[in-house]
């Protein structure tokens, strides 16, 4: 009985080990068909558009910052944020006890200069009389229009302080300069401010939403590349799915270096009739700086692609791999600053082997490359990966025993 067991058990694993063994030259077979172990594309022709990229923070077109001439302390609030203002509306008051004092001060200034005018009038005019009748001397008919003009200097002096005093009451009611939208509001009631030689700001006004700029700043790399009027894309993280458009305005002349790292501020007007565009928010730009139609074009993917038997001689070699596309893969899957004149390879199927085929590169839109020259065709099929069932050699690395 125990020896029936026993061969019903061997004859269970063996029909095991035939099917599993099937299975596995089926699986091989499978795996080095050429159309099943490599990922394929087709070489096509179409459009290709290189853009650069940069980061950038969204800005009223026209900021105003509202500040005050005069020290004082916040008595009355009339905006707040996201108010609409009119050119010459009260924005706030400061308490103006100080600053009344002082203009009736020089205003009870001017009184006493003005009476001091008529008294020096009074006096000139009589001298002038007794002069004529030679009752006084010349020295004393001096004096007295010396004392005339003397009053009158006296007279306008006082009249300028109280002007300015006027003024500097007028001041202690903050209007706005502009038509616009309250953005930002710093101080509060009661709070107390300074007037210095810098000017404290009280409150920032945008005049237009509907009209915005992008400041951003691009790499001296790119630089080169962009154009006044050129179009502009860009996304914000609060409507990530949608794309706005806005156009280059003014690339500025200065640079900005930081750790030796050059850049180069470009400003990008932004249409905003829906309002939807808030100041401060990150705009992500690309600006399309070069295009080509009617080109064949090659998948990034095929000039990374690098055959496994490749890599693990090089590998067996001591050897590093290549760059793929000598050189070229990295730029294509890069930041787009692919330059024309760069080479690289791809592998076509060619009687179920791959074949390298060189080829000369354009522009890039980090996901198909122009291609410029070489042996490929529209039509033509090309490597761009290798399936994950792909029969890859063991590693050279033996297992760790335990």
């Amino acid at each position: 009985m125990m020896k029936r067991s026993s061969k019903i058990v061997l004859g269970i694993a063996v029909a095991a080990v035939l099917i599993g063994g099937a299975v596995w030259a089926i699986q091989r077979q499978a795996a080095q068909d050429p159309e099943k172990r490599y990922k394929l594309a087709t070489v096509e022709q179409g459009a290709v558009t290189q853009t650069v990229s940069a980061n950038g923070t969204l800005n009223p077109v026209v900021l105003v910052s509202v500040g005050t001439q005069v020290s004082g302390t916040v008595r009355k609030l009339y905006v707040d944020f996201n108010d609409p203002v009119k050119k010459g509306q009260p924005l706030l008051e400061l308490d103006d006890a100080l600053v009344s004092a002082s203009e009736r001060q020089s205003a009870a200034s001017v009184a006493n200069a003005q009476a001091g005018l008529e008294l020096a009038q009074a006096n000139e005019a009589r001298i002038k009389q007794l002069f004529a009748l030679e009752y006084v001397s010349k020295q004393e008919y001096d004096q007295s229009r010396q004392a005339l003009k003397s009053a009158q200097a006296q007279l306008a002096l006082a009249r300028a302080q109280n002007e300015r005093d006027r003024a500097n009451l007028n001041f202690t009611v903050i209007r706005s300069p502009v038509d616009g939208v309250v953005i930002d509001r710093v101080v509060d009631l009661g709070q107390t401010v300074a007037a210095s030689f810098q000017t404290p700001t009280l409150i920032k006004i945008a005049q237009d939403l509907s009209e915005m700029r992008i400041d951003t700043s691009f790499a001296e790399a790119d630089i080169g590349l962009i154009r006044e009027g050129q179009k502009a894309r860009f996304t914000v993280d609060a409507f990530p799915s949608r794309s706005f458009v806005g156009e280059v305005q003014q690339i500025r002349l200065n640079p900005t270096n930081q750790q030796n790292v050059v850049t180069y501020n470009v400003r990008i007007n932004v249409a905003n009739p829906e309002l939807v565009l808030l100041p401060g928010m990150t705009a992500y730009v690309n600006i399309g700086v070069q295009q080509r139609d009617d080109v064949l074009l090659v998948p990034n993917a095929a000039l990374r692609f690098k055959p496994a038997e490749t890599v693990d001689k090089a590998a067996e070699n001591g050897q590093k791999p290549a760059p793929a596309a000598n050189g070229a893969a990295p730029a294509a899957g890069g930041k787009g600053k692919k330059r024309d004149g760069q080479s690289g390879t791809v592998y076509v199927l060619a009687d179920g082997e791959l074949k390298p085929v060189g080829i000369q590169l354009g522009i890039t839109d980090n996901r198909n490359t122009e291609i410029l020259g070489g042996e490929l065709q529209a039509g033509q099929r090309i490597v761009i990966g290798e399936n994950s069932n792909g029969i890859k050699k063991p590693s050279s690395v033996g297992m760790r025993m335990f």
